[in-house]
């Protein structure tokens, strides 16, 4: 289970980046093309994150995480580059 939670970090990370490029490089030159992308790119996002939430708080007790550090990886997944921090520090094992 923490190899598929290493992934789902991975590809949440990839997700929110490829939202704020959606965001931040498309939308102002191209609305039409933002428009279409919008809701399958965050759609996806949110399937991820929601993955990922939950496959954190079921291994806080298979990887003995306490309360701060499953604060630090749930938080992780609210900042851009978070959940790629996640996997180097927490994840190095798998």
């Amino acid at each position: 289970m923490l190899k598929i939670f290493k992934i789902t970090a991975i590809l949440e990370g990839i997700s929110y980046l490829v939202l704020f490029a959606n965001m931040l490089l498309i939308k102002p030159t191209h609305i039409d093309l933002y428009k279409m992308l919008l809701y399958p790119i965050g759609m996806g996002h949110g399937v991820l994150f929601i993955g990922y939430v939950l496959l954190a708080v079921l291994l806080k007790n298979v990887q003995n995480w306490d309360f701060k550090n499953l604060g630090i990886i749930l938080l992780a997944s609210l900042v851009p580059f978070g959940t790629f921090y996640i996997d180097k520090k927490y994840l190095k094992n798998v």
